[in-house]
């Protein structure tokens, strides 16, 4: 057991280390430096002058003068102080003069301290399955970065692509977090039917509702930068199927895992009360993963709730605008989908 927790720890660390090193290679070739404060030569309320001392990039080593604001009020404007690390824009002007402009924090430490947390947490708690369950968690990000996304980039159907990913996503994940045994093999047969069905029915309502997928500003953005060659709304479709996929994970795997442990408990139960016992449990899950699911979507899209909480408009007029029906198609879709799995997982265990 502990030789397998270190072979997945051994997978895992590795893998968050290259994809960190690789998004610092790709800073590096854009002229972004990186450097600490160590004076805050000037402080007005639009204008900052820093003293900052490079600690990556061409020239690490050097102290150089860094003016950040521009002089003009900005919403949400940083006002940098002694020891902060920032990441600074690097070019030159007509004259071959340096110029630095900061862009922004540098916030991999943090994000560095919260993985840390995370993995020495799942270990603790976890021991072996929650170092497996890691490495599911890398191997689905190297699906969807390594597969789906340069996939969809190249122009090819994004439904297509997220259900060929998640088809490899599900069974690396759960045979991974769960063991290869009937309860978790029942879970992914369950899994792949509920993600299918919820496929027809975010399919049919975007049809009927008219979505576009330009909702979001991101979208009409990624459409002009790649020439047009996207489908946005199959990409639409393709972010609820991955979306719901993650919930359908949950929900299955506790629901097969309710019935394996009502029958080891009792051998002789029969198929009926079984699954009318784990079916109990079931609208339990239900109950709070769509109430979960409701409150996760709306968290995601609190700033926009709150741009209409005060609008003047009645609501029937307010959800009938497009960045509004797109959550609820995917809410709701993604709601439907995970009632159905319970009783479908339910029955599949049963007769296992």
């Amino acid at each position: 057991m502990i030789k397998r927790a270190v072979v997945s720890l051994l997978v895992f660390v590795p893998a968050i280390f290259l994809i960190c090193g690789h998004v610092a290679a790709q800073e590096r070739e854009g002229e972004v430096l990186e450097g600490s404060v160590v004076k805050v030569l000037e402080d007005s309320g639009t204008r900052q002058q820093l003293e900052v001392k490079i600690i990556r990039g061409s020239l690490a080593g050097q102290k150089v003068s860094v003016e950040a604001g521009g002089g003009v009020q900005k919403i949400g404007q940083p006002r940098y102080k002694l020891g902060d690390e920032v990441v600074l824009s690097y070019s030159k002007d007509s004259e071959g003069k340096d110029l630095f402009i900061v862009t922004d924090y540098v916030r991999r430490p943090a994000l560095a301290g919260l993985v840390f947390i995370f993995v020495l947490l799942t270990i603790l708690v976890g021991w072996w399955r929650g170092v497996s369950s890691m490495v599911g968690m890398v191997l689905s990000f190297l699906v969807i970065f390594k597969f789906i996304l340069p996939q969809i980039l190249a122009g090819r159907d994004p439904v297509w692509v997220a259900v060929l990913g998640s088809l490899s996503i599900v069974p690396l994940g759960f045979y991974l977090s769960h063991g290869f045994n009937k309860k978790t093999t029942v879970a992914v047969v369950s899994t792949v039917a509920a993600l299918i069905v919820t496929g027809f029915l975010a399919k049919y309502f975007v049809e009927i509702a008219h979505l576009s997928g330009y909702a979001n500003e991101e979208a009409a953005f990624l459409q002009v930068a790649r020439g047009g060659v996207l489908n946005i709304k199959g990409l639409l479709l393709a972010g609820i199927l991955i979306g719901s996929l993650g919930i359908l994970d949950d929900i299955t795997i506790s629901q097969s895992a309710v019935v394996n442990q009502l029958k080891i408990s009792n051998p002789e139960m029969g198929q009926k009360d079984l699954f009318l016992k784990a079916m109990d449990v079931g609208r339990d899950h239900i109950a709070s993963m769509v109430n979960t699911l409701i409150l996760v979507y709306t968290g995601a899209a609190l700033p926009l709730f709150l741009l209409f909480i005060d609008n003047p408009l009645p609501f029937s007029q307010l959800v009938n605008y497009e960045i509004i029906a797109e959550e609820i198609v995917r809410t709701l879709v993604g709601s439907i989908g995970l009632v159905l799995s319970v009783p479908l997982t339910t029955f599949l265990a049963c007769r296992l």
